[in-house]
């Protein structure tokens, strides 16, 4: 859980900044929300993210936004609401795939000073993605339209 009160500490940016450098390996950076920014990673490694994180330092402009998702599709993942609630919270596990720019742990209380990341991108423990199967599809149309058992309910 992420709580947030009080005045607001910054206006969150809804467009790229002008020179914004990633590591190798990572691109296509998309806004995905005011102040969330969705970056395509390579294929899973353990130590992309940490790596991804000790490349910027917490003055750099990647800070601007507050939420920074490491993902396989940025296009995908920024396209809509959805896309990215899919994305972000099947995909990842605040257990393991919590990072940060500047992190930091202070007292026993885990922080950063720049920019919380999330890894949330296929791991090889996931599941594959479903895909559409063209003949099921129609097999089941088939079972709704008029005259069959399911016309009505689908």
């Amino acid at each position: 859980m992420i709580a947030a009160a009080g005045p607001p500490r910054r206006t969150l940016p809804a467009t790229l900044p002008e020179r914004l450098q990633l590591p190798e390996g990572f691109s296509e950076p998309r806004v995905c929300l005011p102040g969330v920014l969705a970056v395509q990673g390579p294929r899973f490694q353990v130590e992309d993210a940490e790596r991804f994180c000790q490349a910027f330092m917490p003055s750099h402009a990647i800070n601007a936004f507050p939420l920074v998702i490491l993902v396989d599709d940025s296009e995908f993942t920024a396209r809509t609401l959805s896309n990215f609630l899919w994305v972000v919270f099947t995909r990842s596990d605040p257990a393991a795939d919590v990072y940060g720019i500047g992190a930091f742990t202070r007292q026993k209380h885990w922080g950063c000073d720049g920019a919380l990341v999330i890894d949330a991108r296929i791991k090889p423990r996931h599941a594959p993605p479903l895909e559409d199967d063209p003949e099921v599809t129609r097999r089941v149309e088939a079972l709704a339209a008029p005259g069959g058992p399911l016309h009505g309910l689908f």
